[in-house]
């Protein structure tokens, strides 16, 4: 075995760890800290022409002002299916409509609420870390048999365990990062 194939599994270890980081990102992207952004809306999913669709796929979403998104559905009929769809989500929001726009206001977080967020918060990280905590386990292992199959040397193995640790350990704390920032958004109000 060469190093170029060597450098093809790093590149794919690298790659399931930097997927791990991007769904922890995106997971705690729709964890609402009393901002209103749009990333917020991320997970609804809107009943709309036989299928389920993301919201930002049937309306224009806006925030106007800190505390509220606007909603401005692209066809009008949908509106009804957007208003359930924001409301059977698990966000706790109550969205009301003119008929033009459907306005969500983001009520302010108790603080009993934001400490359940932020227990929310860790366990999405500590799953991104398992994640990449087993993507190392299997990159190890799969290190150990090429060297028990006398495809790699010794030193080219530890080398592999080495730069598979330092991977792990900047993805770990890409996600210890993103967990702080989150808290931080989180707790302090």
């Amino acid at each position: 075995m060469d190093f170029n194939d060597l450098k093809g599994m790093f590149g794919e270890v690298k790659a399931r760890m930097d997927a791990a980081i991007d769904r922890v990102r995106r997971d705690m992207a729709s964890v609402r800290t009393g901002r209103a952004t749009v990333s917020l809306l991320d997970g609804v999913q809107v009943e709309a022409y036989g299928s389920k669709m993301p919201i930002n796929q049937v309306a224009a979403l806006s925030v106007p002002e800190p505390a509220l998104i606007v909603a401005q559905p692209f066809d009008p009929s949908t509106m009804k299916e957007i208003e359930k769809a924001i409301r059977s989500s698990d966000l706790g929001l109550n969205p009301s409509n003119d008929g033009k726009v459907i306005r969500i206001p983001i009520p302010p977080l108790t603080d009993e609420r934001r400490r359940e967020l932020s227990r929310h918060v860790h366990k999405q990280a500590e799953e991104g870390r398992n994640v990449v905590r087993n993507v190392r386990r299997d990159a190890n292992e799969r290190l150990k048999k090429l060297l028990k199959e006398h495809k790699v040397s010794e030193d080219d193995e530890r080398k592999g365990l080495d730069q598979v640790q330092k991977m792990t350990d900047d993805h770990v704390k890409m996600i210890d990062d993103l967990q702080k920032k989150k808290d931080q958004e989180l707790l302090v109000h």
